[in-house]
């Protein structure tokens, strides 16, 4: 895997955070759409960041263990 964007969990992940922001903008009612919904959103896309920032911190210690 040369990068977290070849992963299928990183492209399910990211599909998934899509999904939900449109889900939670056209399903929820207008009274939760904005703290829930927006805290649902925030935590979907946590995981995506979450995940890239998991790769990256690997990525990063295998650089510098070759120097």
């Amino acid at each position: 895997m040369s990068s977290y964007e070849d992963s299928e969990l990183y492209k399910l992940a990211k599909q998934m955070a899509v999904e939900i922001h449109k889900m939670t903008l056209d399903e929820l009612p207008k009274f939760e759409m904005y703290e829930q919904g927006s805290q649902i959103r925030r935590s979907s896309k946590s995981i995506v960041a979450n995940f890239v920032e998991g790769y990256g911190r690997r990525h990063y210690k295998a650089d510098i263990s070759s120097s």
